[in-house]
Parts: C-alpha cells; sequence; structure tokens
C-alpha cells in the first residue's frame, strides 16, 4: 500500500462516524427530486463547517449548491459530483430483506443516492485535507447536484458556467460491481403534450365534441408505428398525465401526456423528438384539438473519458473491492434471494454471463463482488439509461467510478436497493468509493500529462464547447415535474 493511500485511510477513518451518520440522516430524509431540502441542508452545513464557501440555490435549482475550498494558488481545479434524491413508493426498513416499508408509498433511495453524496464529500474533504497538510496548491469543489431521478440539476449548472475553469471532475455510483465504468448512457429527452378540444354529451351530441382523448390516443398509436422505424438503441416511453377525467359519457376536452425519447448521441436523440412532435401535431388535426408541448428535461449522453479511466482503475484496483465479511455475504444471499423466480433466473443468467457459468454457484453463495474489474479503453457499448452526468461530460473531462454497495444482480429502482443502501453495504461500498474517488483525484491532480491527455480527449469529443440539449427558454421545473 502507498504511503499516499495509507494517509486517505487514516484521514477517512477518522471522519467516518461523520459521513456514515449523514448517510443515515438522508437515507432517512428519502427526498424527491427538487425536494431535498433537508439532504441539501445537511451537505452545506457540512461543507461549510469544514471550511468551505458555499454557494446555494445555483442555476435557478433550490436544492442544488455549489462548495468550493482554495488551497495555495488554487491550480489545478478538480470537481466531485454528489447526488442526494430519493425515488417515488420506494420506503422500506434498512437492512430487512422482505419487502416492509418504513411508511406505505412514502420515498426510497432505491437508487442508492445518499451514499453516492456522502461517499463524495469524504473524498472532497480527503482531497481538500490532502492539499492542505502537504503544502501542495489546487481547488477542491464539491457540487451538490439535486433531481437525477426527476429533470437533473446538471444541465442547468452547465448551462450556467458552474464547470468552467476546471479541470477534470470524478464521480460515482452504487452498484452491484467494483469498476471504472466502461458503459455509455444515452441522451435522453423528456416533455409533456397537452391537447386540448371541447366536451360534449358522449350520447346525446358526440357530433360536436372534439376529444383531447382520442388525440392523446392516437398519438400512442402514431409513436408504436415509429418505433419500427427508429434506431435499435433508441427508446419512446410515454405515461398519462390527465386522461381528461372519468366519466365515459362526456366528451374529453382535455388531456396530457409525458414522452421520453432516448438514443445514444444527442443528435438522434433531437431527430427522434421531432418526430414524436410530428406524430403529435397529426394527431391533433386528426382529431381537430389544439396540442402544444413543453420540454421539461433532456440529458446528454455519458462517455468514459479514458485518459482519466486509466488512472482511477489503478487507483481502484489499489483501493481494493470493499471488505466483506460472513454476515456481510448472508445479508447479499437474503436480498438475491428475495427477487421472484422469473427475476432471479434472470439475474442467474446474468450472473454467469458476467462472471462465466463455472462461477455461479460460488457467487450465489457469495453474492457480493470481491474484486476491482479492469479497465478496457476504446470502444464503449451503450447502456439504454440515462444520466445527467452526461452533460457535465460535454462541458468538462469528466469520470464515473462503480463501486459494490449491494448483491451482485440486484436490480436498481427496487426497494431491495433502498433497503441495502442503508445497510451496512452500502456503508462499506461508500467509504470504498471515497478512498477511489480521493485516490484519483490527487494522483490526477499530481499528474499533469493525465489532465492534457483527458483535456484533448475531452476536446476531440466536445469540441471543447458545451451546448446545453435544452432550449434556452427551458428553466429547471421545479415544482413542475
Amino acid at each position: 500500500m502507498s504511503e499516499l493511500l495509507k494517509w486517505i485511510e487514516n484521514h477517512i477513518k477518522a471522519r467516518e462516524s461523520l459521513i456514515l451518520d449523514a448517510n443515515q440522516k438522508i437515507w432517512n430524509y428519502a427526498e424527491l427530486p427538487y425536494e431535498e431540502t433537508k439532504s441539501a441542508g445537511l451537505l452545506c452545513h457540512i461543507l461549510r463547517t469544514e471550511g468551505f464557501e458555499v454557494e446555494e440555490g445555483v442555476a435557478g435549482i433550490p436544492t442544488s449548491f455549489v462548495g468550493r475550498c482554495k488551497v495555495g494558488d488554487g491550480k489545478p481545479t478538480v470537481g466531485i459530483l454528489g447526488e442526494f434524491d430519493a425515488l417515488w413508493g420506494l420506503s422500506q426498513q434498512a437492512g430487512c430483506t422482505s419487502k416492509s416499508p418504513v411508511e406505505n408509498g412514502a420515498p426510497g433511495h432505491g437508487c442508492g443516492h445518499s451514499c453516492l453524496g456522502t461517499g463524495a464529500l469524504a473524498a472532497a474533504l480527503a482531497v481538500r485535507d490532502y492539499l492542505r497538510e502537504h503544502d501542495k496548491s489546487g481547488t477542491v469543489i464539491y457540487y451538490g447536484c439535486a433531481a437525477e431521478e426527476g429533470a437533473g440539476a446538471k444541465q442547468f449548472m452547465a448551462r450556467a458556467g458552474l464547470f468552467d475553469g476546471v479541470d477534470f471532475v470524478y464521480t460515482w455510483h452504487p452498484s452491484s460491481r467494483n469498476e471504472v465504468q466502461k458503459t455509455c448512457s444515452v441522451a435522453i429527452m423528456g416533455a409533456n403534450f397537452e391537447f386540448s378540444g371541447r366536451s360534449a354529451h358522449a350520447g346525446g351530441s358526440p357530433h360536436l365534441g372534439r376529444s383531447a382523448l382520442d388525440a392523446a390516443e392516437l398519438m400512442s398509436v402514431g409513436v408504436n408505428y415509429l418505433r419500427e422505424h427508429m434506431i435499435d438503441k433508441a427508446r419512446i416511453h410515454y405515461a398519462y398525465v390527465d386522461a381528461g377525467g372519468t366519466a365515459p359519457n362526456v366528451v374529453q376536452d382535455h388531456s396530457k401526456v409525458k414522452y421520453e425519447v432516448r438514443a445514444p448521441k444527442v443528435s438522434q436523440m433531437k431527430e427522434l423528438f421531432e418526430r414524436v412532435v410530428k406524430v403529435a401535431r397529426g394527431a391533433a388535426m386528426m382529431t381537430e384539438t389544439e396540442m402544444k408541448y413543453e420540454v421539461t428535461m433532456a440529458f446528454s449522453d455519458y462517455v468514459p473519458n479514458d485518459a482519466l479511466a486509466k488512472t482511477a482503475s489503478e487507483c481502484m484496483m489499489e483501493v481494493g473491492a470493499p471488505k466483506w465479511e460472513a454476515s456481510d455475504y448472508e445479508l447479499a444471499r437474503g436480498f438475491l434471494n428475495s427477487y421472484d423466480p422469473v427475476t432471479l433466473e434472470s439475474i442467474k443468467a446474468g450472473i454467469a454471463e458476467s462472471y462465466g457459468a463455472g462461477h455461479l454457484e460460488e457467487i450465489l453463495e457469495k453474492p457480493l463482488d470481491s474484486q476491482v474489474h479492469p479497465y478496457i479503453a476504446g470502444f464503449h457499448e451503450y447502456e439504454s439509461g440515462s444520466t445527467d452526468v452526461g452533460d457535465v461530460g460535454y462541458a468538462v473531462p469528466t469520470l464515473n467510478l462503480n463501486v459494490a454497495t449491494c448483491c451482485i444482480g440486484n436490480v436498481g429502482h427496487t426497494w431491495q436497493m433502498t433497503a441495502q443502501a442503508g445497510s451496512v453495504l452500502g456503508e462499506k461500498g461508500l467509504l470504498t468509493a471515497a478512498k477511489a474517488l480521493a485516490l484519483s483525484a490527487i494522483r490526477t491532480m499530481e499528474s499533469p500529462e493525465v489532465m492534457k491527455a483527458a483535456r484533448e480527449e475531452f476536446v476531440k469529443k466536445t469540441g471543447g464547447v458545451y451546448h446545453c440539449p435544452l432550449p434556452d427558454e427551458v428553466e429547471p421545473p421545479v415544482g413542475r415535474y
């Protein structure tokens, strides 16, 4: 173990109670996107107590903030991203392997963002203290990013210039594997489509009515035909927000449907979205209704920065996986076996494909990732998920690390993930992530050649100028999403 890693481990051990207490509090708060008042307040309080200058309410989002600390001449500058929002309806008792909500229908940290925010905080404090204690220069910025599970914050923060002048950014995400993320995420755009018609008696005078519900349903039909004529990696999802009422004998004069369009690249996403808009216009023409739409969110695609990944992967290998004990494996087995038979069979097939069929029984007995998987630079496959971290990657060289906080095969956005995020599994994972982030950040800050290569790769990918995927007039939909 290097002297630097020894220093980081001792530093994070000394602050362990502070960080784990913050994680538990934010896990208990379980606040929805744009409503994370207590969670953001706690993180801001800790940063201020630690000597960071904190700016709250950035980019027009009350629960987004930036904490800065300059040491020496302030160069270079590292950014570390934190998230802290929860998900709808995923309340669950911590560490409980059978479904048992803390409160029925309440939110829960089903993506582990309580761990994400506090693990990132621990790393930011460690990097700042290392610079001070070793007479180094640099600036550490903790970005408090609201609403990743909602309409996002990072694209608004990037549009506001909050990443300007930053040399590189690291973040992490709770996962079932330990590795530098080697896959890309896809771009996404979401919008509300609202149809307005004319009500009438559906039995007595149907010819006088113009059905907004018919328009929304015809839009769905048109989009379904569109699915045959889009690229394989694209996705279109929808949900009715307003079906126009519950009385079938009244022609519905209003309806609203929410659509989300995904594609690997921002350009592909925008092109597909415009085709969806045309379908909506056609549905309105067919029903003689009026249509208007409001873009509510958009994320750019995330692509790993290979130059940063080389350093971070080496650092993750040095830190190693979380140190699991027999009781941890027992708890993880309970969560793995809590899935229904169909899901569990799919999980087993995925384990066999990822780890090799010969290791299946071994992993089912000890279903926690106990190794760090190597990073392979070059071509990166796209996953169908999306994140506003992609927009940070279009504003500054950026990299995401994955660290195990849950059982192998875990399905995200579930009560199982909520329970594990609030358990010892989440705690061990977030502390390991803090060490990996801190070590990666410091090594990168001390390697001008790595920062130069990361910047060159970033400029080649983006042109060096951030272009927000949202129209300029779109503001954060706080209270409206």
